[in-house]
């Protein structure tokens, strides 16, 4: 992925045309549950836009790591 400059905004909407992109802490994408039910490895979704539908990269499973496994 290129640089990413993430903006906050207040009330922000999200665009069903965009992939919700998955981003982890590493390659691992299981992680120990948290208190709040997500996983310690689970960062955050990035809306990534898309020129097909992003159902086509959910079933490739495609996601951001911010280290890989050597």
């Amino acid at each position: 992925m290129p640089l990413i400059w993430l903006k906050p905004v207040i009330d922000y909407e999200r665009n069903p045309d965009e992939y919700a992109c998955p981003c982890y802490k590493t390659g691992v994408r299981a992680g120990v549950l948290s208190t709040t039910g997500q996983s310690t490895n689970f960062i955050i979704h990035m809306d990534i836009p898309t020129n097909v539908s992003p159902a086509v990269w959910t079933r490739r499973a495609c996601a951001m790591l911010c280290q890989l496994n050597d």
